[in-house]
C-alpha cells in the first residue's frame, strides 16, 4: 500500500466537519493481524527510506520538520517514536516531552518553552505532548489556569477560541518560515487502554510506566474526547494538518506515522547540495594535496 493511500483516510487539513466518531480506534484499514510480519517489514522500509530523506534534509539545511504527537495515556507516543524513528541520525533530531509546567514556564506564556525548542533548519523536532496541551488537558481541568498567573480579564468564556487563533497563527508561520508541522493523534480506544494499563500493572519490567494519575485521568476519558475532536476540528489545516491515527494495534500505528513522514519528506523534493565550480577546484586542490604525501 502507498504511503498516500495509506494516511489519507487518516489526514485533516478541513476541520469543520470533522467527527472523532468517524475514525476508529481498532481501524486497520481491513489489514488483519496476520499482516503484522509483513508490517514489520514495511516499518524496515520506512526506516530505511526515512533515514536516506533525513540525511537530504540535513545536507540540504534549509527546511526543519516538528512532529507533534498527542494521546491519551498509553496509547504508544514513546513506542511510535522510539520505532518510527529508530533510524534517524541522532545529531539530525531533536526530542522534546513536556510535563507539567515549571515556576519559570509559569511565569511566561504558554507557547514559550516550545518556541525554545523548535527544530533548527535541517533537523527533525519532536514533541511528545506540546502546546496542545493548554486547550486538553487545562481544559479539562480549568483549574489549572488559575497557576498559570493570567490577569484575570483574560480569562474570560473565549480564552479557548482565542487559543485556537493563538496556535493557528504560530503554525502559520512557521510554515511560512520553512518549519514543516505534522500532528499526530494517536486515536485508543477506552477498552485497550484499560488492557495496557493492566498489563503495566501486571508486568513488574512495565510497573515504572504507570502512575495512579493515569486512573484519575481516566475518569475524565470522554471529556477528553470533546477537547480532542474540538481541537482537531479547530486547529486542522493544509499547513499544519492532523492525523488521526488509530492506535488500538500497535504496528498499524508506527505504519501510518511513518508513511505520513515519508510522504511529506518526499513532497519537499530535496536533494544533497550541489557544489560551484570554485568549489569543485579546491576539492581537485585537496585531492592532488592528498594523493602527494
Amino acid at each position: 500500500m502507498k504511503s498516500s493511500e495509506l494516511i489519507k483516510p487518516f489526514r485533516v487539513t478541513q476541520g469543520k466537519d470533522f467527527r472523532l466518531k468517524r475514525i476508529r480506534p481498532g481501524d486497520t484499514l481491513g489489514l488483519k493481524d496476520e499482516f503484522k510480519k509483513e508490517a514489520r517489514k514495511h516499518l524496515e522500509k520506512n526506516v530505511a527510506r526515512l533515514t536516506e530523506l533525513q540525511d537530504k534534509l540535513y545536507a540540504q539545511d534549509q527546511w526543519a520538520v516538528l512532529l507533534i504527537f498527542q494521546a491519551m495515556d498509553a496509547a504508544g507516543k514513546d513506542g511510535t517514536i522510539k520505532h518510527v524513528m529508530s533510524g534517524i541520525n541522532p545529531q539530525g533530531c531533536e526530542v522534546y516531552s513536556f510535563k507539567s509546567p515549571s515556576t519559570q514556564e509559569l511565569d511566561h506564556d504558554y507557547l514559550w518553552r516550545s518556541m525554545k525548542c523548535l527544530p533548527q533548519r535541517g533537523r527533525i523536532g519532536i514533541f511528545n505532548r506540546s502546546y496542545y496541551e493548554e486547550v486538553l488537558v487545562v481544559r479539562v481541568h480549568p483549574e489549572f489556569l488559575g497557576k498559570q498567573r493570567m490577569p484575570a480579564q483574560l480569562m474570560g468564556k473565549k480564552i479557548w477560541e482565542h487559543r485556537f487563533e493563538d496556535i493557528n497563527g504560530f503554525e502559520r508561520y512557521l510554515s511560512r518560515n520553512g518549519i514543516i508541522v505534522l500532528k499526530f493523534f494517536l486515536h485508543i480506544s477506552e477498552k485497550e487502554q484499560k488492557r495496557r494499563f493492566m498489563e503495566r500493572l501486571n508486568d513488574p519490567a512495565k510497573n515504572w510506566k504507570f502512575s495512579t494519575s493515569d486512573v484519575e485521568e481516566r475518569k475524565h476519558f470522554r471529556d477528553y474526547m470533546e477537547a480532542y475532536e474540538d481541537m482537531i476540528r479547530k486547529t486542522a489545516s493544509d499547513h499544519a494538518p492532523w492525523f488521526v491515527v488509530p492506535a488500538d494495534n500497535k504496528w498499524f500505528t508506527r505504519m501510518v506515522v511513518g508513511s505520513a513522514l515519508i510522504h511529506a519528506l518526499e513532497a519537499l523534493d530535496l536533494k544533497y547540495p550541489k557544489v560551484d565550480q570554485n568549489k569543485r577546484n579546491e576539492l581537485k586542490a585537496a585531492k592532488q594535496s592528498l594523493d602527494q604525501e
